[in-house]
């Protein structure tokens, strides 16, 4: 499968929301309270989804995209692949670009939040250079309103400061 990255479309945001949907259940489910389960529904996803388009990239055939990520400041937001695309490189594809479009917007160093107990996520971002920094406690907007939900926070960083003023 070719892991080239690219910006999504309007036109794929159902089938993105269905991809997050269910990468989202299958690393969550088991780990979070079930009342979170409850709120991130298909259609909360494809709300969420449309509103940052512009801040999504994809990897996979137009109309049939198997993996995204989403940035938002200096934080890697979302990352999510199809279970039919893990350890085809799609990840590592998003995660590498994700990185450098941040460096390249000038953060030094990224960070991501993983919920506690997603331990498959935890081991692909820590063999991507990403370092456990320690617990957060998330505030998760939800339809219902905020939930809060304590999480590991990754940073990576991406660039050295330069020192030659």
């Amino acid at each position: 499968m070719s892991a080239e990255v690219r910006d999504a479309e309007e036109s794929e945001v159902d089938e993105l929301a269905t991809v997050w949907y269910q990468a989202w259940r299958d690393g969550h489910e088991s780990v979070v309270p079930a009342e979170l389960t409850r709120r991130r529904t298909r259609e909360r996803f494809r709300d969420r989804l449309k509103a940052a388009l512009a801040k999504v990239r994809v990897v996979g055939p137009v109309g049939a995209p198997v993996g995204f990520s989403m940035l938002k400041g200096d934080e890697l937001n979302q990352l999510f692949v199809s279970a039919r695309a893990r350890g085809s490189g799609v990840a590592a594809a998003l995660i590498a670009d994700a990185e450098a479009r941040l460096a390249a917007s000038g953060v030094e160093t990224a960070w991501l939040t993983c919920a506690i107990g997603n331990n498959r996520a935890a081991r692909f971002y820590e063999k991507c250079g990403w370092h456990r920094s320690g617990t957060v406690v998330e505030e998760l907007d939800t339809p219902e309103g905020i939930m809060r939900l304590e999480a590991w926070r990754y940073e990576k960083h991406l660039r050295q400061v330069r020192n030659d003023q």
